[in-house]
């Protein structure tokens, strides 16, 4: 196996990544996934607990990371609390305590997208796609109320692994993709690239970032710091990333079931209905004033008489408001099956109901209507 980068899609409603402002009960996000928050998305994959990390991320921090920016998110805050029976310290009375909830504001990044291409040695990247791909623990975005909204790794849209020299040419690779709503492709998007530990001779960067997310455990929280630099890509024909085609394609919403009531050839079908049914509701027998659709197969003119029934007024509004509760699509409800009678006895007591309260709450005082 060549592959020395792995390819990870991060994208869901909310993410949040810590980092060292992320502390006590003001809970703060990156603005990106932090390396210390993707070496724990790789240890709850390989069933790696918080007490035996600390071996596995010596290796794992060996891993140059890189992030494309597809989408920043907009950020937003949640007003978060911990625990029930905590003795919580009492600001009035110092060395006092009393039962209660930790108090905690936590900050997430809402419909952000990003790339994040993980460089280092084919055997281990090999291991980490395995773990991706049947995770021994849930994965998550950072923090457990943070699931993915699309797989990682494994879709078809995307390479998950592939062998780049450098990881700004692996983030190259992969095409912008619009989704459903998004009108344009943006110019460009950032893209954080980690610079390579410092060796004699190399010169950092003047503009090179420092990032305090190289974690060293997770049972006792021990963070490093690297050097990240932060680079622009151009999108679009031509230019450094390609436009892919849409993640999502629109679907058109099925036809809505539709009568043309003031079709000439309708409103003789209705008539017609109506005499053959002597004039009375099909329900009720009570005088029928209007005519219900079975089915809307054939409406707009071209209905048969047994695609209509007559009915009341009273039982009319009773069976479409049933259809409406139960999302009915061209087939209706035939008020003559008997499947049916005790859901439209019931709905007709309701609009009866509700029709002499209105009608007491117009003609009463506020205080005499119940």
């Amino acid at each position: 196996m060549s592959e020395n980068t792995l390819l990870l899609r991060l994208e869901g409603p909310l993410q949040s990544w810590g980092d060292q402002e992320s502390k006590f009960v003001v809970r703060r996000t990156g603005q990106a996934p932090t390396k210390s928050g993707i070496m724990g998305l790789f240890c709850a994959a390989m069933g790696v607990s918080r007490a035996d990390a600390r071996k596995r991320l010596a290796q794992l921090n060996d891993l140059r990371m890189g992030v494309r920016v597809d989408r920043s998110g907009v950020r937003w805050w949640d007003y978060h609390t911990v625990g029930a029976g905590m003795q919580m310290r009492i600001a009035e009375r110092e060395g006092k305590t009393k039962p209660g909830a930790m108090l905690t504001r936590r900050e997430y990044l809402c419909d952000a997208s990003f790339l994040v291409a993980m460089q280092g040695d084919c055997d281990l990247i090999g291991q980490l796609r395995v773990a991706l791909l049947h995770p021994v623990w849930p994965v998550y975005l950072g923090r457990k109320s943070c699931p993915a909204s699309l797989p990682l790794l494994g879709r078809k849209d995307e390479p998950d692994v592939g062998e780049f020299s450098d990881l700004e040419l692996a983030l190259r690779s992969v095409p912008w993709r619009r989704r459903t709503g998004d009108e344009l492709a943006p110019d460009g998007v950032d893209c954080l690239l980690e610079w390579p530990a410092a060796q004699l001779g190399d010169v950092t960067p003047g503009d090179a970032e420092v990032w305090y997310d190289v974690a060293r455990s997770f049972d006792v929280p021990g963070h490093e710091a690297r050097f990240v630099v932060r680079k622009r890509l151009s999108i679009g024909v031509g230019k450094e990333i390609a436009v892919g085609t849409p993640r999502q394609s629109h679907t058109p919403a099925p036809p809505r079931a539709r009568a043309d009531y003031g079709n000439t050839e309708y409103r003789k079908r209705r008539q017609q209905r109506l005499e053959a049914d002597d004039g009375l509701c099909v329900f009720c027998k009570s005088p029928a004033t209007t005519v219900q659709h079975i089915t809307y197969r054939r409406a707009g003119g071209d209905e048969a008489q047994e695609d209509l029934r007559s009915l009341c007024r009273l039982c009319h509004d009773a069976v479409t408001m049933i259809e409406y509760g139960l999302g009915m699509g061209l087939d209706r409800i035939n008020p003559e099956d008997l499947q049916y009678r005790d859901q439209i006895i019931r709905k007709r007591a309701e609009i009866i109901a509700f029709r002499s309260l209105e009608t007491r709450r117009r003609r009463l005082k506020p205080e005499e209507v119940e």
